[in-house]
């Protein structure tokens, strides 16, 4: 069927147009809704009465789920959501709190994996495990971390794919125009410019990702921007190992990977995540213009974030560990807000479609 905004032909049975993002309505696509794959998941996992549901944050709550036992079949069912078919309307997504529980197994597997790999440097000295190390060690915690937005990404509305795709284009795409940053400033690189430089540069490819109307949703924003800062984080924390063990030894190598693991929740992922939820929280349902860069939501974000990335870099006494520690914990405590905003921007359209139905 095509598309009445952008003309594109569309497979049958579509949701919304795959190359804009406009939702059909059932008129449009000339059949009745079929049953969502999604509403079914959210029905077989999410066992919460109804009078607990809200989106109001209860901490004690939202990690209830990682320590119980999870079939094969519900983690499966995560990773259909989000394509043309599969991505709920907004009406069929539910209003409780997610309790995400995948990104643990996430981390144990590349926990596992990386201990494989040092089994097979340390105890065989056979060095070909050395590029796994390092590529392992790297990606582990910003995929674990990157994982949990995933889980918290409510409207399900952005397929396992294209988060894969964002994480290596986006993160390459990041570094290169940051080196071209860092290329222009040579003479001037100091704690502050390098946060300036960093932090646009990724802030630049998330808003290139949630141009599109489709990504319109805060926690979409926090997504993307999650995705982005993972492949940022891995890269960055690969390139850094290695150079510790061209330098130094495999202690050194050893020890930039777990501490740089360490942080890595606080810092690249957790602040790409707020620029991206900031900037879609200004967007809205429009398309993207300048001005919208100059928008007080976004452009006070955006400050925060280059002012933690500058004082993480500051060569204080006590900054590393300590001041990066506490900087971290500020970087989630505002996450943890923005998904808040980002469940509560859902409740309200929610409402706002039911006072005033699509005819």
């Amino acid at each position: 069927m095509k598309c009445p905004q952008c003309v594109y032909t569309n497979p049958e049975g579509v949701k919304f147009c795959i190359s804009c993002g406009s939702i059909f309505s059932k008129a449009e696509n000339g059949q009745q809704d079929p049953s969502s794959l999604f509403y079914e998941f959210a029905t077989y996992v999410d066992m919460v009465p109804r009078f607990e549901r809200s989106v109001e944050p209860k901490m004690r709550n939202i990690f209830s789920r990682v320590f119980r036992n999870h079939s094969m079949l519900e983690a499966e069912r995560l990773f259909i959501v989000g394509t043309a078919i599969t991505t709920p309307k907004i009406e069929e997504v539910t209003e409780t709190w997610p309790k995400p529980w995948l990104f643990a197994r996430i981390f144990l597997i590349g926990l596992i994996a990386f201990t494989g790999m040092h089994v097979g440097v340390s105890m065989f000295h056979n060095f070909n495990f050395i590029p796994g190390l390092i590529i392992i060690g790297a990606f582990a915690v910003p995929l674990t971390t990157l994982t949990f937005f995933w889980e918290m990404n409510a409207p399900q509305n952005i397929a396992f794919y294209q988060i894969v795709y964002i994480v290596l284009i986006g993160g390459i795409l990041s570094m290169l125009v940051a080196l071209v940053f860092f290329n222009i400033l040579r003479n001037n690189i100091n704690p502050i410019t390098i946060g300036i430089i960093e932090e646009l540069a990724k802030t630049a490819v998330v808003i290139y990702f949630v141009r599109n109307r489709k990504y319109k949703y805060i926690l979409n924003g926090l997504l993307v921007g999650a995705a982005v800062g993972a492949g940022f984080a891995a890269f960055e924390t690969a390139g850094y190992a290695l150079r510790s063990l061209l330098t130094g030894s495999f202690e050194s190598l050893y020890f930039t990977i777990l501490w740089r693991s360490f942080l890595a929740p606080g810092g690249h992922v957790a602040w790409a995540a707020l620029t991206g939820a900031a900037f879609c929280k200004v967007q809205g349902n429009d398309g993207f213009n300048l001005s919208l860069l100059l928008k007080p939501r976004f452009l006070l974000t955006f400050i925060l974030v280059v002012a933690m990335h500058a004082l993480w870099d500051v060569p204080i006494p006590g900054m590393a560990p300590y001041g990066q520690i506490i900087l971290m914990v500020a970087s989630w405590v505002i996450a943890i807000w923005m998904i808040r905003q980002g469940l509560k921007e859902i409740s309200k359209k929610k409402d706002q479609l039911a006072i005033n139905p699509p005819q």
